[in-house]
């Protein structure tokens, strides 16, 4: 299953990247009908327009402003394990919330690592794995000996497959990214510990809230306002990580 969950990560955030672009008429012209409508979406999106305004590398940091806003998942001084981290949008935010770059001088400094298959342009404040595989063990390893005290206060994921068309399927895919990322939380995160992670809703969407339920002392449902109406995603957010780890 690692190599398949690779291959379904790897065309995920290719196609992350490309759609994190600021988009502008003079430059972008739809090929298919399909391309315009994104296009068009994208044109009147007004969190396409912030992130341009507000320098962010893609819409998406507008949920993790929010859903942060209102659980309140980060704190200064935090370690944090950004998963599938390009092109960087989230990683912007954290480094600002963690204060990782120190500019108050008055709260602890944090640290933000994150993690891609994909190269992310460096960012200051925040240290990037690139070309690493969540799935495999040395990337684990890697993470560890990267993380200050070997152990993160928050991991977080906004991964997804390339969507194929077919709900069902890519709700499975989606699934399997979600257990690589439990795995993770097994060997990285530290007792008390919060953990985020993006799923469509689907059939076995309970399976990921049944073993993060064995694995925390809360768990819960969060989709922000940022997220398109349209979308099936959803959050999965997950408080206070236990001490034992679950048994599978």
């Amino acid at each position: 299953m690692a190599a398949a969950v690779t291959r379904l990560w790897r065309r995920s955030s290719s196609l992350a990247q490309r759609r994190s672009l600021h988009i502008t008429p003079r430059v972008q012209k739809a090929k298919t009908g399909a391309e315009q409508i994104w296009l068009t979406r994208q044109h009147k999106d007004p969190y396409v327009k912030a992130a341009h305004v507000q320098n962010y590398r893609c819409r998406s940091a507008f949920k993790l402003i929010e859903i942060n806003k209102e659980h309140k998942i980060l704190q200064p001084g935090n370690r944090v394990v950004d998963c599938g981290a390009a092109p960087g949008a989230w990683s912007q935010v954290l480094v600002d919330k963690v204060n990782a770059l120190g500019q108050d001088p008055a709260v602890s400094v944090g640290f933000v690592l994150g993690v891609d298959l994909l190269h992310i342009t460096p960012l200051e404040g925040a240290t990037f794995l690139c070309r690493c595989d969540l799935t495999e063990p040395t990337t684990h390893r890697k993470i560890i000996d990267l993380l200050p005290s070997g152990q993160a206060d928050v991991i977080l994921s906004d991964m997804a497959p390339n969507a194929s068309g077919i709900k069902e399927l890519d709700h499975q895919r989606l699934v399997s990214m979600c257990l690589s990322l439990l795995d993770v939380s097994d060997t990285v995160l530290r007792p008390g510990g919060n953990f985020l992670c993006k799923i469509w809703d689907g059939g076995k969407s309970n399976l990921i809230r049944d073993k993060l339920q064995q694995r925390f002392q809360h768990v819960r449902i969060v989709k922000p306002k940022a997220s398109r109406t349209e979308s099936a995603e959803i959050y999965l957010l997950a408080k206070s990580h236990k001490k034992e780890k679950a048994s599978n």
